[in-house]
C-alpha cells in the first residue's frame, strides 16, 4: 500500500510593492500580476500584495493591502516622496507583514524593508544602468545603486529573469552566484493564441518610449523598408511614445492599449520588430510566438536566450540589419511561426511561480536554522 505524499506546509510570503507606478513600469508589471495570479491558485502559498492607493484592485485575485498615504509616479519628485514616506511610515508598514515567512520585493527596491532578521528576497531584472549608463540621469543613476544593487548585496536571495542577467549581476555587483537564481519569465497561451492565417501589412513594435527600446533606428530601418514596399507601415503602442516627437505619417502611435488590442495586433501583425539595446528577458517576442507571428529581433541582451532558433535575430544599432531581419522574417513567415509557438510553450507561469516558491522555502528554512541556531 502506497504512503500518501507528504504534507507540504503553506509558505506566507509579503509582497510590498509601494513603488508600482500602474502602466508605468513594462514587464515587471506583468511579471508580478501573473506571480501573484498563480499564487492565488496554489494551497502551498498565502501571498499578500502591499500596493500604493493608485495600485488598487492590481492584485484581486490575492490578498491586497491597499495603502491610502501613498501615491506613486515615475518622476523623480514622486520616487522621493514616496521613498519618505516609506522611511517614515517604515515601522507601522514592517509590522503589516511582520508574520510573513518571506519578504519578497518584486519591483526590486525594498520600500520598507523587511523586519530585522526576516527572510527576504528581491527580484532584480537587469543592471542595465550599469551597462548602458549614458542613458540615465545621475539621479536615476544615484537611485539605482543605492534601491537596486544596494538591495541585492543585502537579500538572502536574489532572482534574475534570464542567465544573461545573472551574468551582469555577478559581474558587475559582485554578488555570489549561488545567491542568484534564475527565474524565466512566461507567457499565458490562453490569453496568447495562434493565428496561423493571412495577416496584415503593418509591423509591430510594443515597447514604452525610452531610450534603449531604440525607436529612431526602428524608424529608419523601416524608411528603408518603405522604398520597396511603399504600403508597408509600423504600429507602436506603450506608455511615453509622446518622448519620440514627430513621427513619418506611417507610424501609427496608438500608446497604451487594451490586453484585448494588443492581443490581437500581434494575431495580425506581419511580424513583430524587436529593436531594443538591452533586455533583461523581453516578453514581447514570447508573446509574439505565441500568437503566431514571425519575429525579427535584437541580437542583444538576453533576447537571444529567448527567442532561439524561432527568431530572425539583427545588429539592433544597424538600420540596414533590421531591415535585412525583417525582409528574412517575412519570407519565412510560416516556418518563424510554427517554431515560435513550440519555443513559447516551455515558457509558463507555472514553472515560474514553482521556481519562486523554491527560493522562498530555501530563504525561509535557511532563516529559522539561523534563529534556532542563535
Amino acid at each position: 500500500m502506497s504512503s500518501a505524499p507528504p504534507v507540504v506546509p503553506s509558505l506566507a510570503v509579503a509582497l510590498p510593492m509601494l513603488n508600482l507606478v500602474p502602466g508605468g513600469m513594462g514587464g515587471t508589471e506583468t511579471y508580478t500580476r501573473e506571480l501573484l495570479n498563480q499564487f492565488a491558485q496554489r494551497p502551498d502559498v498565502t501571498a499578500t500584495a502591499f500596493v500604493p492607493s493608485n495600485a488598487r484592485g492590481f492584485a484581486p485575485n490575492s490578498g491586497e493591502v491597499v495603502l491610502p498615504s501613498f501615491r506613486t509616479g515615475l518622476d523623480m519628485t514622486k520616487r522621493l516622496t514616496t521613498l519618505a514616506r516609506a522611511a517614515l511610515g517604515g515601522r507601522g508598514i514592517r509590522r503589516l507583514y511582520a508574520s510573513a515567512d518571506v519578504v519578497h520585493y518584486p519591483f526590486t527596491a525594498p520600500l520598507p524593508g523587511p523586519p530585522r532578521r526576516q527572510a527576504w528576497v528581491t527580484t532584480l531584472h537587469d543592471v542595465q544602468h550599469l551597462e548602458l549608463p549614458h542613458l540615465f540621469t545621475k539621479a536615476d543613476l544615484a537611485y539605482r545603486r543605492h534601491y537596486y544593487e544596494g538591495a541585492a548585496r543585502r537579500a538572502d536571495a536574489v532572482i534574475t529573469v534570464s542567465e544573461f542577467a545573472k551574468r551582469s549581476l555577478v559581474e558587475h555587483v559582485g554578488i555570489e552566484p549561488e545567491r542568484v537564481h534564475v527565474s524565466h519569465l512566461g507567457v499565458d497561451l490562453d490569453k496568447f493564441q495562434p493565428h496561423l492565417g493571412e495577416r496584415e501589412n503593418f509591423l509591430l513594435y510594443p515597447a514604452r518610449g525610452w531610450a534603449h527600446k531604440n525607436h529612431s533606428t526602428l524608424i529608419e530601418a523601416v524608411t528603408l523598408l518603405r522604398k520597396s514596399d511603399p504600403s508597408l507601415t509600423l504600429v507602436l503602442t506603450g506608455g511615453n511614445l509622446d518622448s519620440l516627437g514627430q513621427l513619418p505619417e506611417w507610424v501609427d502611435r496608438r500608446g497604451l492599449v487594451s490586453d484585448l488590442e494588443l492581443q490581437q495586433l500581434y494575431r495580425s501583425a506581419a511580424a513583430l520588430v524587436f529593436p531594443s539595446l538591452y533586455e533583461g528577458f523581453g516578453l514581447p517576442p514570447l508573446e509574439a510566438m505565441a500568437s503566431g507571428c514571425p519575429v525579427a529581433a535584437s541580437n542583444a541582451g538576453s533576447i537571444p536566450e529567448v527567442v532561439g532558433d524561432a527568431a530572425v535575430l539583427f545588429d539592433a544599432t544597424d538600420p540596414q540589419s533590421i531591415a535585412s531581419g525583417v525582409t528574412d522574417a517575412l519570407a519565412r513567415a510560416g516556418e518563424l511561426a510554427a517554431l515560435g509557438l513550440k519555443r513559447a510553450a516551455t515558457f509558463t507561469w507555472q514553472r515560474c511561480a514553482d521556481e519562486h516558491m523554491a527560493v522562498y522555502r530555501k530563504v525561509a528554512e535557511a532563516s529559522l536554522a539561523k534563529s534556532a541556531g542563535r
